[in-house]
């Protein structure tokens, strides 16, 4: 049948303790509780500022307001991630490090992942170990520690011994930079930018 090749749009446009709204395929807004699926979408979790959704066969993970598609037809093209641009054009995604999630933003312009300090806590990194290093940021040049992360994973993508940069104090979204992205086939179009892992 020529359903199985079409692509499911989903979008995060409300959340509540345990109930998420959504909009699938451009139809009318359905309240989901945690575990309930409606056409093909099941509610995996639902925290404060972001939802899981499985759908297609693969797991999501959405921000209030962005945007997930996915295809059974291309399920075995590699890994992908699809972002939607915020008011002001960035790209945010929730992911984690080491398992512990942290918020990104895509900074195509940062040479590594960088972590603020509060996050590296969470990710259990060991600075006693880390390489002292400096680093130009919008805000000027800082001191930061060199280390490798064990796993980053966001979506559906997961990479291993990924080079990052710790900053000494706390930050409000961590830069997922090129040591991420250099490892991805990078598409943009409009506000939608698609990562697909390369190696």
């Amino acid at each position: 049948m020529s359903s199985i090749a079409q692509a499911t749009e989903v979008g995060l446009v409300g959340l509540f303790p345990g109930k998420a709204v959504l909009v699938i395929n451009g139809g009318n807004p359905r309240t989901l509780t945690i575990g309930s699926k409606v056409e093909g979408v099941k509610l995996i979790s639902a925290e404060r500022d972001a939802v899981t959704l499985e759908f297609d066969g693969k797991r999501h993970r959405l921000l209030l307001g962005q945007h997930a598609m996915s295809s059974t037809a291309d399920s075995e093209a590699g890994q992908t991630l699809n972002l939607t641009a915020d008011g002001r054009g960035h790209f945010k995604t929730i992911g984690t490090v080491n398992g512990a999630t942290v918020n990104f933003l895509v900074d195509t312009g940062a040479s590594f992942i960088l972590l603020g300090a509060s996050d590296a806590r969470r990710a259990n990194i060991d600075l006693n170990k880390a390489e002292p290093g400096m680093a130009t940021t919008a805000n000027g040049v800082i001191q930061v520690w060199r280390v490798k992360l064990s796993s980053v994973k966001v979506g559906d993508i997961t990479l291993t011994d990924v080079d990052a940069a710790i900053h000494n104090e706390d930050q409000p979204i961590s830069l997922l930079g090129m040591s991420f992205l250099n490892r991805m086939e990078m598409k943009r179009s409009g506000d939608t930018m698609t990562l697909r892992k390369r190696f």
